[in-house]
This record gives C-alpha cells, structure tokens and sequence, in this order.
C-alpha cells in the first residue's frame, strides 16, 4: 500500500516534535525513524511543513553535521538553534554532543 504525501508528511512533523530544544536530529534519522530510507522526502516535508512552533523543523539537519536547508534561510536556522543551546562551527553542527535519536 502506497503512503499518501500528505500521511508521510504529517508522520514526519509528529517525530520531529519529539526533538527537544537543544537537540537536533537527520534527515536520515527521521526516515530511519518512519521505516524508510527516503529521507530527501522527509527534507521535503520539513519545507512544506507549518513551522513554529507547531514543527521545529529548524532542528533536523544533514547526517554530516552540517545545518541544511531552512525556509526563512540557513541563517536564521542557526540563530535558532544557537538561541536553543546549539552551537554551529563553521556550518556544522557537533552530532556526538547535539543528536537526538527518534524511537
């Protein structure tokens, strides 16, 4: 049985509310999370998503500790981040210290 998008997204936005300020997670942990490998569509998701605070999509970032892409700009995704506690060096961000696992 195929997923609508719109089941796929919303299933992404619910994980993702599961990251606590001061954490972030991957692109690839949330479709590890949702039992797929399709995590360009989970980036996908996170750009049609309602934002604030509804879906801190701001938190989910590239398996390479690197901040990714963000609507309002990568920019303002770090100053979200830092203001929760992340700190961003030079673009990337400390996955050992900073990442949270979806159950």
């Amino acid at each position: 049985m195929r997923v609508s998008r719109r089941n796929f997204n919303e299933r992404c936005y619910e994980l993702v509310r599961k990251v606590p300020k001061g954490k972030v997670t991957t692109y690839a942990e949330v479709a590890r999370a949702l039992g797929t490998r399709a995590y360009r569509a989970v980036g996908n998701a996170m750009a049609k998503s309602p934002g604030m605070p509804q879906v801190p999509c701001h938190r989910v970032v590239r398996s390479d500790g690197k901040t990714g892409g963000f609507a309002l700009g990568t920019k303002k995704k770090i100053q979200m981040l830092a203001k929760e506690g992340v700190k961003v060096r030079n673009g990337k961000i400390n996955l050992e210290k900073y990442f949270f696992k979806l159950r």
